[in-house]
């Protein structure tokens, strides 16, 4: 027959248990067993006063927080009410049935104060990293890095041409936003056509093809052995700047953790010749990227490959066998002959290329053929000694995990726009989508019950 609802009046009594509400394989619960806040306890407790009202457990906020990145939940405001609501939340912050939720205020508050001072999200990505390698996620063999443009929290309607001048004392565009770009203005600044009013350290980019937009630009270092992200680290969308941020993640990552990469794995805009050159002289590591070549031609006429540079005379060969050389006198005072972009340049005889059969070939529209060589040439060499090995091409294939990762940072974390501000509001978000997604790695590829709580 059919049943019927019992419901009506409420018990007295409740037998309840919300571990048992969470099921076991959970994603909550995967990776619960791989936090520890003993460390971060430790590295907040100077910025907390001896006296007064106790604060909210800052664990608290942050397993909060780590639900939210998880789950795709971007706003603090509706974060706090799923955590109300849902019983998995709840075990995962260590909230019973009757707990109050923290108000979302409270989190803009331990941001902008305590935890940025402490920089917390760092030391909590670092601590998640090493429980990374102890679980032996994180090989070290190689890194891949590469960087993803995320829509700044800045409207186009806020902005000013960059050429304008600005009155930044006015109370009404005085953000901390602001405050934090205006103090380091005069460490570094990138060309940009627009200026936003609200966040002026994001760039006006159109980048991806489509409308220019304010946006910051994340950078991964990432391990390909399970795609375990080793350091992130927030930039300006200006290629310069997240060439550089790259190279402050391998340096971080060597001096925190004592790992380096022996190949490095990147596309052409870490191809250029200065940072080959850190890769091979300095760090002694194995390019494996695309090469910046801009010395070859499509329009049928003779390329640079087809001249044979001499080393020991530093001289040029072209296809009809005549010489290309830097000087063709000599000069009292020396001259290194390198150009302000690190360039050698060198030159045939007009005399050669005059009478020869195969100018047409080689320089149609000039006197004479001109080459150009870069001093770090031979960090360049490398690259193309490497290109065709099978390490090379398999790299190639490695290279789309990073890919994959900011794929699956927009779509599934729903992260294509920052909420906060400035260069800090970016620091933070970054860090905090970085530990999800290496605490998502934990809970796919680590043993079962290894270092079970």
């Amino acid at each position: 027959m059919m049943g019927r609802m019992s419901g009506g009046g409420e018990k007295l009594f409740y037998s309840f248990s919300l571990e048992d509400a969470v099921p076991t394989d959970h994603l909550l619960r995967r990776i619960d067993r791989f936090l520890d806040f003993d460390g971060v306890r430790a590295e907040l407790k100077p910025f907390y006063s001896d006296i007064g009202r106790p604060s909210i457990d800052p664990e608290l906020m942050l397993r909060m927080l780590i639900v939210g990145y998880c789950f795709g939940i971007r706003s603090e405001r509706r974060l706090c009410e799923e955590v109300h609501l849902n019983l998995a939340y709840r075990w995962f912050c260590r909230l019973g049935l009757e707990d109050q939720i923290p108000d979302h205020s409270t989190f803009s508050k331990a941001r902008h104060g305590r935890f940025r001072e402490a920089d917390i999200l760092r030391r909590l990505f670092e601590t998640i990293v090493l429980r990374c390698m102890a679980e032996g996620l994180v090989k070290g063999e190689g890194f891949a890095t590469d960087a993803s443009l995320i829509h700044a929290d800045a409207s186009r309607q806020r902005a000013t041409p960059a050429d304008q001048p600005i009155d930044w004392s006015d109370p009404s565009v005085a953000s901390r936003a602001t405050r934090e770009y205006l103090e380091g203005l005069e460490e570094k600044s990138f060309p940009t056509k627009s200026v936003s009013l609200t966040d002026p350290g994001s760039i006006w980019t159109a980048a991806m093809g489509g409308p220019a937009y304010f946006a910051w630009s994340t950078n991964y270092l990432l391990d390909i052995e399970t795609a375990v992200v080793v350091d992130v680290e927030a930039s300006p969308s200006n290629r310069t700047a997240e060439v550089n941020a790259t190279k402050h993640m391998v340096e971080r990552t060597e001096a925190t953790f004592g790992i380096k990469p022996q190949r490095l794995i990147g596309d052409r805009a870490y191809g250029t010749a200065e940072v080959l050159q850190w890769m091979v002289a300095e760090k002694q590591i194995a390019p494996h990227v695309t090469l910046w070549e801009k010395g070859e031609r499509e329009d049928g006429t003779f390329s640079r490959s087809d001249f044979v540079f001499d080393v020991e005379a530093n001289t040029y060969t072209c296809p009809a066998g005549k010489q290309l050389k830097q000087f063709w006198r000599r000069f009292q005072a020396h001259k290194s002959g390198i150009t302000k972009d690190g360039q050698r340049l060198y030159r045939a005889r007009q005399t050669d290329c005059e009478s020869c059969p195969l100018k047409q070939q080689c320089c149609p529209g000039q006197l004479h053929r001109k080459l150009t060589r870069s001093v770090h040439e031979a960090a360049r060499d490398e690259v193309r000694r490497i290109q065709n090995t099978a390490e090379y091409k398999q790299s190639r294939r490695d290279r789309k995990k990073v890919e994959m990762a900011f794929a699956h940072l927009k779509r599934h974390m729903r992260f294509d726009r920052l909420r906060l501000r400035g260069h800090s509001g970016a620091h933070d978000e970054f860090l905090l989508a970085a530990i999800a997604h290496n605490l998502r790695k934990l809970a796919r590829y680590a043993p079962p019950g290894a270092f079970a709580t």
